[in-house]
């Protein structure tokens, strides 16, 4: 810690020295004091975002995140928030912050949530197996984790932790878009503190609607139809009455997909149920979900044998019968209470469900067989409390914010393994995951340009892991792990800070430390599962070190005219990280690994009608010791950027929104020794023309309108050189959606 607090002072010093000195004005600086000691002692914000978001209010955020075009058919509990963003203004303290809004994702051309983030958030990379309107299973990468990046991206909803304790990755998809009020995207490892595990690239919190404070009655319908064979439907509606008030937002959609075998349909729905008073507000959540999707499988290309699935059919598949299935429920309630003036107590816990259904058959025909078959089933179920205490007041004359509490979580896990649905499964693994954690984090304002902010989280996790191993299952030719009961502690620390040269010109820096605790997937496939010379069995052990990463980050906020920008540079290094071994295969901690980068997105409002904004980005992840020393982590690439143009042309009749994307070659999954050629650089360019008409409203998306083949993922072969399986993209694809609010 004490390399990266050195390494901190010089970054500091470095900044410090590259902005002109002239705007440190005296008077400037004794005006501000004057007028601050006349103002109230300090801003209270509402008691029920203590209920959606652990860190500070964010009423703003980054440059370029905010429009002032209203999203056509804004109804049914809506946000409504158009407007400038305020640079700097709310999340950590020394943290880099993005917030896209309802306004946003109204208008944007993207098709997903997951891309929505990657287009409005810098540095943020995606990996999409299938594309379209199929969400599902895509990830999103802050920082550079490449394959691992759903395991070092935490992400909640209302401020409660989504990653579960298996290696299931957080779908996006089944969030409805219309029930999002904005997304708050903390780039590095600071909110660890507040949020714990997972939080190493940084956190994904999605705020969503709840309908309070609007008309009696409000509702939104909307239709859509696209390529594939694509159908949609979204509904949300909103109640209010007195001190209660009650929402619903629900999605649907089907469609055959781009690739064969590639059929998927999924529904969604969020309801809750508010009470709300001066002192006093309550809450129930209640959210499920349901998904079905049929696996095509990667392309085969191997040169060594002249085969070329990828430019012979690339919408072909050789898995006609694989398929994976989910099923989601959980329930969500609290309250916040206002004990006296400035000091609430939080309260909220909650249940989620989670059920998954997969069946692999690497034959042509849905057969069990020895080798080429596997079906699982999973159960996931994770009960937690979290309650905490928020303390706003003055502390020697200095607005202080304080927020401490404790987490619970207790997960059960079971999982089936075996070669076909209605068979005896070889492996049943059954885990049980304790964990418990305290937490503080302190806001100070120690002048009046100036912000502190420094924290620390204390988390235990105990497992207790058994595979109940069945050797006269049919088709069996595995052994059983051995059991595995842990308990170990974890810290994680932040100290941030945030000091305002002017009106225009802030600076802001942070060191912090985190850690990933390996999920029970990871663990399952620990090992190693057979000697490497003598290729015999060996058991499983569920034995793998929990990951930490320290990082340093600083940067420039600039606010000026119709001009906002954000600019950081940022150092990680990581020890004991998870990866799979492409030669033995099984998960093992690697040698120590370095994250460093840079992040720049700029915006500028060249009037009322017309916002241009831009992104770029630096990733660097590459393995600092061991035998793949300087060689760069797999699907990670270097250099990603993003243009945007929202243009109302018509007094939001006719609204034209642009979106471009470019991304660097990235290294194969699986090619850590950096051998195998790389997946090629692309770019894409999306449209969307959309329009409001008194209550009516429509839009037009045309994806990827120059047609670029491409793909997001491929892995490589371990034993023969220059073969590869990737999974191909769609091309040129459109959507046209219409609706009506009420």
């Amino acid at each position: 810690m004490s390399r990266l607090v050195s390494a901190a002072r010089r970054f500091a010093a470095g900044l410090l020295a590259s902005v002109s000195l002239h705007s440190l004005d005296p008077s400037s600086a004794f005006a501000q004091q004057a007028l601050a000691e006349q103002l109230p002692p300090i801003e209270v914000t509402r008691s029920d975002d203590q209920n959606r978001t652990r860190a500070r209010a964010i009423g703003d955020g980054e440059a370029g995140v905010r429009t002032n075009v209203a999203p056509a058919g804004n109804g049914a509990g809506s946000s409504g928030s158009g407007g400038e963003a305020a640079a700097g203004s709310g999340g950590i303290v020394g943290a880099a912050t993005t917030v896209i809004t309802a306004a946003d994702i109204a208008h944007s051309p993207s098709q997903t949530l997951a891309e929505i983030i990657a287009t409005q958030t810098p540095g943020a990379q995606i990996t999409t197996f299938y594309g379209g309107q199929i969400g599902a299973k895509t990830s999103v990468d802050l920082r550079g984790f490449g394959a691992f990046a759903t395991a070092n991206t935490l992400v909640l909803v209302n401020g409660r932790r989504l990653n579960d304790v298996d290696m299931a990755q957080v779908d996006l998809s089944t969030i409805p878009l219309n029930s999002i009020e904005r997304i708050e995207v903390t780039r590095g490892n600071s909110g660890a503190v507040l949020y714990g595990d997972n939080a190493v690239g940084g956190v994904i919190n999605i705020v969503t609607k709840n309908g309070v404070g609007g008309p009696p009655v409000t509702a939104r319908i909307e239709a859509g139809f696209g390529s594939f064979n694509t159908r949609l439907g979204n509904v949300s509606t909103s109640l209010n009455s007195g001190r209660w008030s009650t929402s619903f937002y629900g999605n649907t959609v089907r469609t055959d997909g781009y690739r064969d075998n590639n059929r998927y349909s999924q529904q969604n729905g969020v309801g809750n149920l508010n009470y709300t008073t001066p002192g006093l507000t309550a809450f129930l959540t209640v959210t499920g979900d349901n998904q079905e999707l049929r696996l095509p499988g990667g392309r085969t290309v191997d040169p060594s044998i002249g085969l070329d699935e990828l430019r012979a059919n690339r919408r072909g598949t050789s898995t006609l019968f694989n398929y994976a299935n989910q099923q989601g429920f959980g329930a969500t309630a609290g309250f916040t209470k206002t004990l006296i003036s400035g000091v609430d107590l939080i309260v909220d816990g909650g249940v989620r469900d989670k059920k998954q259904q997969s069946a692999f058959f690497s034959s042509p025909t849905p057969v069990p067989a020895f080798f080429s078959s596997t079906y699982v089933g999973s159960h996931l179920t994770t009960w937690s409390i979290t309650p905490r205490l928020s303390v706003k007041s003055l502390l020697l004359g200095m607005p202080s914010q304080l927020l401490t509490g404790i987490d619970y979580y207790d997960a059960s896990f079971e999982q089936n393994r075996g070669a076909g649905q209605g068979l005896a499964p070889w492996h049943n693994y059954d885990l049980r995951q304790q964990t418990v954690a305290g937490y503080f984090q302190h806001t100070l304002g120690i002048a009046p340009t100036t912000d502190i902010s420094y924290g620390a989280r204390v988390q235990n996790v105990s497992l207790a892991a058994r595979d109940n191993f069945d050797p006269a299952a049919p088709f069996n030719a595995d052994i059983g792990a051995l059991p595995l009961t842990s308990n170990e502690t974890q810290y994680a620390l932040h100290l941030g800070a945030e000091h305002r040269l002017n009106d225009q010109v802030s600076l802001f820096g942070r060191v912090a430390r985190a850690f990933r605790t390996p999920d029970v997937d990871e663990r399952l496939s620990s090992g190693p599962s057979f000697d490497p010379l003598t290729f015999a069995a060996i058991p499983q052990t569920f034995q793998l070190k929990t990951q930490t990463s320290q990082d340093i980050e600083g940067g420039v906020r600039i606010k000026g005219g119709g001009l906002q920008l954000q600019s950081s540079l940022y150092l990680m290094d990581l020890t004991n990280e998870v990866h799979f071994n492409p030669v033995l295969f099984y998960n093992t901690n690697l040698d120590p690994t370095r994250r460093y980068g840079s992040e720049t997105s700029l915006s500028y409002r060249v009037n009322d009608a017309l916002l241009l904004r831009s992104g770029v980005a630096y990733t660097s992840a590459v393995f600092r010791e061991g035998i793949w020393a300087g060689n760069d982590v797999p699907l990670v690439s270097r250099y990603t950027a993003s243009a945007g143009v929202t243009w109302n042309i018509w007094q939001n009749y006719v609204v034209l929104d642009a979106t471009a994307r470019f991304w660097s070659e990235r290294r194969m999954d699986n090619d850590q020794a950096g051998t195998q050629k790389p997946i090629p650089a692309n770019g894409t360019i999306d449209l969307k023309l959309s329009g409001q008409v008194e209550r009516y409203f429509w839009s037009l998306s045309v994806n990827n309108v120059l047609n670029a083949l491409y793909y997001d993922y491929a892995i490589a072969s371990t034993f023969t050189d220059g073969r590869f399986s990737a999974y191909p993209l769609p091309g040129r694809t459109y959507l046209l959606k219409a609706g009506a609010t009420f």
